[in-house]
């Protein structure tokens, strides 16, 4: 028999006490098809806890623990199952049978095996970790055997942490090479373009899909949830910083767009933009056809920039039968129903697909994250008798597993360094950089333009004199020590 303390008690979040039996469960509401519709936050928690009998349904545990977080934060959540499971199955009790509880034991670490694995990141809060140890410890002194499966189920999740700390390590050396180039890069110097590095088209897509499928990757399932908390202003800076993967995708949606444009608009010759032009819209297709509509999207976005767009004498060379085909396919209107049915294809195609390379399907992400949202602000959290309103985590749920499928693939193109250490670090314009480069490209041909660029060369002459000062003093304090 175990002895001494074991949970520390954790009711926050106005959670009430524990349910004393399993009655509770019958306050759960059902459709007549037998799909759980509602039910009130105790019983809820009570249906999401194992027995010797009893094991929820896959989709319940995953829908329960992704959506459970907009009432309380996972931490008392897991204190509350261990909590019933302990008082449940009298695992404290002097006559507790250690043969009774083997089976309630198996599915008790099975629930914590989909919890570690579908939300590992939960665990980056040492309590959680201590809540975990002290759960198991309990199960491997009644049964002994359960040591192994505790230990695999450990590794696993101590694993994914380890990777999403290596991961957050190479973004900042990523950025710190990225700020590093701009620094050095110098106005007379000639740089060396993208089809330069990588001559085909093809070959640059699946570059992208490497960069895209593992940023993608690295997304909880519960950063969805994150993100509409933060929408909320109901979770702390604490909380936001260790689920922080969603921001440095879309900051690498952002960067693509940006490289592409300023690609286009350091090419003082007009010859050189629209091949470059030409050349984005090739690698374009072939995200289309790799199914990574993500990087096609960012370099659509990128070929409308404003300081893109105005290039009229570039644009009246350029063949524009394939970019119009593109841009009808990224056409916003009907709710990108374009995209959609492209986004539709796609999936039939990676559900029967049995060559890797037909699984990929990377979704236009800041459109999944609208969609998410929608679903969140269609209908309340609750229903007017207090009741969690369960059909709005079924739907949400379903939204971010097709997600988790699709994040799941590997990529299955060979990897290409140099070409990965371009598109991640070679020097990409700010948007006032860009503009004055476009308008060297083409002079401004309006008042407005002429006024903007007059603006912008003012702005940027005053910040290549104060960074002049700003080094003078810099060298002047090295030469003192």
């Amino acid at each position: 028999m175990a002895s001494g303390p074991l949970f520390n008690g954790y009711h926050a979040n106005g959670i009430l006490d524990l349910p004393e039996d399993e009655e509770d469960k019958t306050s759960l509401v059902y459709s007549n098809d037998g799909v759980l519709i509602s039910g009130p936050i105790d019983s809820l928690i009570l249906h999401l806890v194992p027995t010797g009998q009893y094991y929820p349904e896959h989709s319940y545990i995953f829908a329960f623990l992704l959506g459970s977080r907009m009432f309380l934060d996972p931490l008392p959540l897991m204190n509350r199952v261990c909590q019933t499971c302990v008082t449940q199955q009298g695992l404290m009790s002097e006559k507790v049978n250690g043969k009774l509880v083997e089976k309630f034991g198996k599915h008790l670490i099975n629930l914590l095996g989909e919890w570690t694995d579908n939300f590992p990141y939960d665990f980056l809060d040492d309590l959680m970790i201590k809540c975990l140890n002290d759960m198991t410890k309990l199960l491997m002194d009644l049964i002994p055997e359960f040591r192994r499966d505790v230990t695999i189920l450990k590794q696993n999740l101590f694993s994914k942490i380890a990777f999403l700390t290596k991961y957050k390590e190479i973004l900042t050396r990523i950025e710190s090479d990225a700020t590093q180039k701009l620094q050095n890069m110098l106005p007379t110097q000639p740089q060396v373009e993208i089809s330069e590095v990588c001559p085909v088209p093809l070959v640059l897509g699946e570059q992208l899909t490497h960069i895209e499928l593992e940023r993608l990757s690295m997304i909880g399932p519960e950063e969805f949830i994150d993100d509409l908390r933060k929408i909320k202003k109901t979770e702390s800076k604490e909380e936001a910083r260790k689920t922080s993967n969603i921001e440095p995708y879309i900051q690498w949606y952002n960067r693509l767009s940006n490289l592409v444009a300023t690609e286009i608009c350091t090419q003082l010759r007009k010859k050189n933009r629209v091949r470059i032009i030409e050349y984005f819209v090739d690698v374009a297709k072939e995200c289309v056809n790799i199914g990574n509509f993500n990087s096609l999207m960012a370099i659509i976005g990128g070929l409308n920039m404003t300081c893109v767009q105005r290039l009229k004498k570039t644009w009246a060379k350029v063949n524009k039968e394939k970019f119009e085909i593109l841009e009808h396919l990224s056409n916003p209107s009907n709710n990108f129903s374009n995209y959609r049915s492209s986004l539709k294809a796609a999936l039939w195609r990676s559900e029967g697909a049995s060559d890797d390379r037909q699984r990929i399907v990377v979704p236009f992400f800041s459109l999944l994250v609208k969609d998410i949202f929608i679903i969140n602000e269609g209908c309340g959290d609750r229903l007017p008798n207090g009741h969690v309103n369960f059909q709005k985590l079924w739907h949400f749920s379903q939204h971010v597993k097709d997600f988790m499928s699709w994040k799941a693939v590997e990529c299955p193109f060979e990897r290409n360094p140099s070409i990965l250490n371009y598109l991640l670090t070679n020097p990409v314009l700010s948007e006032n950089s860009l503009s004055i480069a476009s308008y060297e490209c083409e002079p401004p041909e309006n008042s407005y333009e002429k006024q903007h660029y007059k603006q912008l060369k003012a702005l940027v002459g005053s910040h290549q004199r104060n960074n002049s000062d700003d080094a003078q003093e810099q060298v002047s304090g090295i030469r003192t020590e």
